[in-house]
Formats: C-alpha cells, sequence, structure tokens
C-alpha cells in the first residue's frame, strides 16, 4: 500500500494528465518539447513538520511544483491556456478524497530558460 504522500502526489498526476499537453512526473527535461507544451510534476518537499500533542500528530507543508514548459515565440498562449486549465486540475475536491487537508495552487512564476545554439 503506498504512502498518503505517495498517493496524494498520484492523484494530482492524474488529474495533470487531463490537461491537453504531455505531463510528465519528475522527468529530466527532454531537448524537444512537444506541440501543446508539457507539464511536470515536481515531487517537491515536505519541509519540516509542525506537530502537535495528544495525540501526536506530524503535519507537514509539502509543496510539490509543476513546471510547464513552451516554446516561445508563437507559443506563448500555451503557456497561458496551461496555467489557466491548472485551476480546474484541483476541481471540488481540495482534498484528494481526505488524503490532505488541502491543495491550493500559487501564482506561475515565468522563467526563460536558456537553450544551447540559440541566438
Amino acid at each position: 500500500m503506498p504512502s498518503t504522500r505517495e498517493t496524494i502526489l498520484h492523484a494530482l498526476h492524474l488529474r495533470l494528465k487531463t490537461l491537453n499537453s504531455t505531463v510528465l512526473r519528475g522527468a529530466v527535461l527532454p531537448e524537444r518539447i512537444p506541440a501543446g507544451g508539457l507539464v511536470i510534476l515536481r515531487d517537491g518537499d515536505p519541509g519540516e513538520p509542525e506537530v502537535t500533542l495528544s495525540p501526536l500528530r506530524y503535519h507537514y507543508r509539502h509543496v510539490a511544483e509543476v513546471e510547464v514548459i513552451v516554446q516561445g515565440g508563437a507559443h506563448a498562449e500555451d503557456f497561458d491556456r496551461i496555467c489557466r486549465a491548472l485551476g480546474d486540475v484541483y476541481g471540488d475536491d481540495r482534498t484528494f478524497a481526505g488524503h490532505c487537508d488541502w491543495v491550493e495552487g500559487q501564482a506561475p512564476e515565468s522563467v526563460d530558460l536558456p537553450v544551447e545554439g540559440s541566438p
């Protein structure tokens, strides 16, 4: 039986697959970006736990990262389309069937990746 952490990350990965893009988990950035964009789920870091006593419980604020990669120029609208669709990924069930307390997205951060051989 998988851990709670793995159950939640697997459920998130399945929901990301509903996007109209190629979706991978923990993959190395490929040499070519597929048409329609690429989404990579990074497992992230659970951080330090908060502890409550009686009964003893450890609470983690796990931050998983979702990377959205698109070709520049004419494909910039793909980035916007994917980011808008990410809001619908969580749907009405933000606890992933009770496996976690709450799932919430953060604002996207744009980063330009340098490409070897490009001007």
